[in-house]
This record gives structure tokens, C-alpha cells and sequence, in this order.
């Protein structure tokens, strides 16, 4: 029968990363995910923006969005200014910036980034509990405001709370997981003071959404998974990470048979809304 495991029991399949959400610029992020080829950015751009174009239209711009586990700023970059992973792999793995400071790739980037057009009517507020990539977002322009925060062992500050009111659209890339139920409860107050946001997460196999889902049903939330689609987060780093991750999937009931056993780390993609705006189906929402 299938197991009931803990987040935490599952993290330990995964190859621990932590080191390179600790570093004052972005390069090493990028130096270690491009080996792997972490992709899930790209994947969810064309999704994440589908939804930005319909809460536009219906709530009028710009669209407010939280990212959780925004890291440095990735999203933001790719969605407001129609960059792929891509085309920030060279930027940060440019030999050529190997000598800068992380105050001159502050300066850098922050130039770079102003002088792209803007290429989704979208303000980003980030959240994550890794300090520097937070800040490192923030002063580069890449997201409105950061809150480094860890909603799993703190509540939502007072003035954290205040900042969230006017979200329309909450996201993340594969921070479920690291984040669970405990984390939305208590963001879902503060993001509700306003228009209901959409929420839209995209989420590794190997981590169960039934617990968030339930959660946000007790907030007045219906939640939808996009049917039968996968979206390619990275390669496994090893053949350690890609057996012990097959292993878990396979003690849940989760067959990884022709997906984690091809090589992939693999998510999919749930959408929850407002009882009363969930009537059309999200493979339309992001099809359009």
C-alpha cells in the first residue's frame, strides 16, 4: 500500500542545494543549476503568463504577484522581461564577470535589467528564506519588494501582511515541498485582504498537494491539476538522487515508470481559485 511520507522524508532523496541560495550574487546559482539543466522557469513562463494576461483583463494592471521561493529573482526576470533561462546562463556564467564584486553585478544587473522593455504587465513581490538571494533580487530591480521569511517556523509579520494585500497572482517553481499547509495558512489571510488571488504552483511528483489543497479549501478555494501535463524541472545529479527520488514516488503509489526513470525531475502544475471564479477549466485558462 501506499506510504504516508513526511516532506522532510522526501527532501532527503533530493540532492541538497542549499549552498547556492547563500551567495551575495547570482553566479554560482547559475554555474551549479545550468550542469543539471534546471529548466522549470521556462516551463511555467508560458503558463504563469497566460494567467497574468486573464487577472489583467478582469482586475485591470499592473498584476500583483508573489513569488515564492523567488530565489534571485528568476521569475521575475523571465516574465517581465521576456527572458529564457537561457539567455541568463550567459549572462552569469559569462567569463567575463568573474572578477566583479557582487555590489558591481548589483550596478550590472540592474542597468541590464532597465534597459529591457517590460514584457508582462506584472509587479513582483518575492518571498523566500534564503536572506542574500532576497536582497540580491531586490536591490537588482528584479522584484518590487523581498521578504525573507521561512512561513513553515514564523508567522506572517504584521508589516509582511501589509505588503501582500494587493496580490493578484501567488506562484512558485518548486518551492512546495520546502513549503507545505503550514506556510499557505498563513499566508492566506494576508493575501486575501484584497481581490482573492489565483494560485498557481508547480509541483515535483514526489511531494503530495492533497495537504495545500485542503488547506485552501478551508479558505474558500477549489483547486484544479492541469491533466496530463509534465513539466521537466531538471536533470537528477546523480544516479543516487534519481533512485532514492524513484523509491519515494514508488512508496506513495506514484508510478515512475517512462518520467523519474528517464532521468527528469518532473512537476506538475496545480491552479487554485475562489469558488466563484473556477468555472472555466485551466487547460483553457493557459491554452489562450
Amino acid at each position: 500500500m501506499p506510504h504516508a511520507l513526511s516532506n522532510q522524508a522526501i527532501n532527503r532523496a533530493k540532492a541538497n542545494m542549499n549552498h547556492i541560495y547563500a551567495e551575495a550574487d547570482p553566479r554560482a546559482y547559475f554555474r551549479e543549476l545550468e550542469t543539471v539543466d534546471y529548466a522549470i522557469p521556462d516551463r511555467a513562463k508560458p503558463v504563469f503568463r497566460a494567467l497574468i494576461g486573464h487577472l489583467a483583463e478582469s482586475r485591470g494592471t499592473p498584476v500583483h504577484a508573489l513569488d515564492l521561493g523567488c530565489s534571485y529573482g528568476i521569475n521575475a526576470a523571465i516574465l517581465k522581461h521576456d527572458l529564457s533561462m537561457a539567455d541568463l546562463y550567459r549572462r552569469y556564467t559569462d567569463p567575463a564577470l568573474d572578477d566583479a564584486s557582487s555590489e558591481e553585478m548589483i550596478a550590472a544587473d540592474r542597468a541590464y535589467f532597465d534597459g529591457l522593455p517590460d514584457a508582462a504587465p506584472a509587479e513582483v513581490i518575492g518571498l523566500d528564506p534564503a536572506e542574500p538571494a532576497v536582497a540580491y533580487a531586490e536591490q537588482a530591480g528584479l522584484i518590487e519588494q523581498g521578504l525573507a521569511l521561512n512561513l513553515e517556523e514564523e508567522p506572517l509579520p504584521d508589516a509582511a501582511a501589509a505588503a501582500m494585500a494587493p496580490v493578484d497572482l501567488v506562484m512558485s517553481t518548486g518551492c512546495v515541498g520546502y513549503v507545505g499547509a503550514t506556510s499557505f495558512d498563513r499566508l492566506m489571510p494576508a493575501v486575501g485582504e484584497g481581490d482573492a488571488p489565483w494560485l498557481a504552483n508547480f509541483v515535483l511528483r514526489m511531494f503530495p498537494f492533497d495537504p495545500i489543497a485542503e488547506t485552501l479549501e478551508a479558505h474558500g478555494y477549489v483547486t484544479e491539476k492541469l491533466d496530463g501535463a509534465r513539466f521537466v524541472q531538471r536533470r537528477f545529479m546523480s544516479e543516487e538522487e534519481q533512485a532514492g527520488v524513484v523509491e519515494k514516488l514508488e512508496a506513495q503509489g506514484v508510478d515512475p515508470a517512462g518520467v523519474e526513470t528517464e532521468g527528469d525531475l518532473v512537476a506538475e502544475f496545480y491552479l487554485s481559485r475562489p469558488c466563484a471564479e473556477a468555472d472555466r477549466p485551466v487547460a483553457d485558462l493557459v491554452a489562450s
